[in-house]
């Protein structure tokens, strides 16, 4: 391995790079974030616009949850700590060039997972947030009740039953939801409203 170029700020690091033939470019960079004049973050960012093939690994001692998504947002390859050994930094070059591999630190490993957990979670809600509104558009307040009766697998008796009204009005409710929904079955309405996670919503 050569070391291409350093610099001490990322103006001086595209600056020193605009320099550079092809064939001297450097494959891997090491990135610190804080930097003066601009950051490694942004560096990153205009870095690989201007040079697409070039992997970044940032290297750091900032482990914050903004820090780590901005950096992968920006192009990142990797996310490594810099008590890291030689031989975790080495290993990382090897994992990005020859198996094109995200090397982390095992601290910003279980960041990352546990970020893009809570990402999953409420991205979720938010969804099911919006499928309670496609609902409440499509059906009635008494007809939503139904279908959640019915969904937790009540028949119009029992539906009549919990709800105070009588078992042919029940039936009623669930043919205009039938026809609203578009379906023909009980077994259709049961799989739509859990494709929805409408049976979440109430």
């Amino acid at each position: 391995m050569d070391v291409s170029l350093t610099a001490v700020n990322g103006h001086e690091f595209l600056e020193k790079l605009k320099g550079l033939p092809l064939i001297q470019q450097p494959v891997v960079v090491f990135m610190d974030i804080q930097m003066p004049q601009l950051n490694g973050i942004d560096t990153i960012k205009l870095a690989k616009a201007l040079y697409p093939s070039i992997h970044f690994i940032v290297l750091t001692v900032f482990e914050d949850d903004d820090n780590i998504f901005e950096a992968i947002q920006a192009g990142a390859s990797g996310y490594l700590l810099k008590h890291e050994s030689h031989h975790t930094i080495r290993e990382a070059i090897d994992e990005i060039l020859e198996y094109g591999g995200a090397p982390m630190s095992p601290a910003i490993a279980r960041k990352t997972l546990k970020l893009l957990g809570q990402k999953n979670l409420a991205e979720q809600k938010e969804k099911a947030k919006n499928n309670e509104s496609v609902l409440e558009n499509l059906l009635s307040e008494r007809e939503r009740e139904v279908l959640t009766h019915t969904v937790n697998g009540y028949d119009a008796k029992r539906i009549a039953e919990i709800t105070g009204i009588s078992t042919l009005t029940v039936r009623k409710h669930i043919a205009n939801i039938y026809t609203k929904l578009h379906v023909n079955s009980k077994a259709q309405v049961i799989s739509l409203a859990h494709k929805n996670n409408w049976i979440k919503v109430f």
